[in-house]
């Protein structure tokens, strides 16, 4: 089985919260929570996905960051490698146009959502890491 690449945003305010967005009841994984993000398309960097795929999701430019620590997980059908990575908001407030709702978190509550599978140790390492960065 191919795996398929995917990059996420980890979006974080200026308070410190990240973004989650829950995924509506017609998609893949309904009503599950999830970094928002997409297939990276060939030809296309991490980098670029996210700006486009934000764009399309959430209405808001961002500036894409440090990447962190890739999570390669196997779902019945598909196996997708979901690469992290930190983004700020430049231009606009996130308006979901794909997701049932946003919401943004303190990173200590990012762990009661009901995440996707793949997102779980993302949420994981990011945890640990804000921990570590006090």
């Amino acid at each position: 089985m191919a795996i398929i690449q995917v990059a996420c945003a980890i979006i974080q305010n200026d308070a410190g919260r990240v973004l989650a967005a829950q995924r509506g009841p017609a998609m893949d994984l309904p009503f599950k929570w999830e970094f928002p993000g997409g297939k990276i398309e060939p030809g296309e960097t991490p980098q670029q996905c996210l700006e486009r795929e934000i764009f399309e999701e959430l209405n808001i430019q961002i500036h894409v960051g440090l990447k962190l620590l890739p999570n390669i997980h196997e779902y019945d059908t598909t196996v997708i490698e979901l690469m992290p990575f930190i983004a700020r908001v430049v231009q606009g407030e996130p308006v979901p146009t794909e997701h049932l709702q946003i919401l943004w978190c303190e990173p200590e509550q990012l762990i009661e959502l009901d995440w996707a599978p793949a997102d779980v140790p993302i949420v994981k390492n990011l945890i640990d890491r804000l921990r570590a960065d006090l």
